[in-house]
């Protein structure tokens, strides 16, 4: 701090100076921040942030009617009698807990879950007729006993 500063400081810190008589002490000035190396912070200092660090996965919004859609799809396939129950079970419930928490993730889930299975149907359909070939696989147990 230099000279001139030191003065200015000290006439600021005067209570009986006319223009501040009876005022509190101005504060005295921050001190700059502590540097290490590049950064601004220590390395054991972990920086405060408005953003959780458990963010949950965000699912994106299905369009507007996709759920109708949706249903629509699974009473014209072949697995109708089951899916198309189940599919309303899960929304009526999906449904009750968004009322509940005010939240659409649990709608959101569910119409992207049956969307999942109504793509892959055609695969597992092809996965069974095959007569569940999976010669192809690794056995796990083998796995396990070569990991040291």
């Amino acid at each position: 701090m230099g000279h001139a500063q030191q003065i200015l400081t000290l006439r600021l810190r005067r209570t009986d100076h006319p223009r501040t008589k009876g005022f509190p002490t101005p504060p005295v000035p921050a001190a700059p921040p502590r540097t290490y190396s590049d950064r601004t912070t220590s390395p054991l200092e972990v920086p405060m942030s408005a953003e959780p660090d458990h963010t949950p996965f965000t699912l994106h919004a299905p369009a507007p009617g996709a759920p109708a859609e949706l249903l629509a799809r699974l009473r014209s396939s072949d697995r109708a009698e089951r899916w198309a129950p189940a599919f309303e079970r899960e929304w009526t419930a999906a449904l009750e807990e968004s009322r509940r928490t005010f939240s659409l993730a649990g709608l959101y889930e569910v119409v992207q879950e049956w969307q999942g299975r109504l793509a892959h149907a055609s695969a597992v359909d092809a996965f069974i007729t095959s007569g569940y070939d999976d010669s192809d696989s690794i056995d796990m147990a083998e796995v396990r006993r070569r990991r040291p």
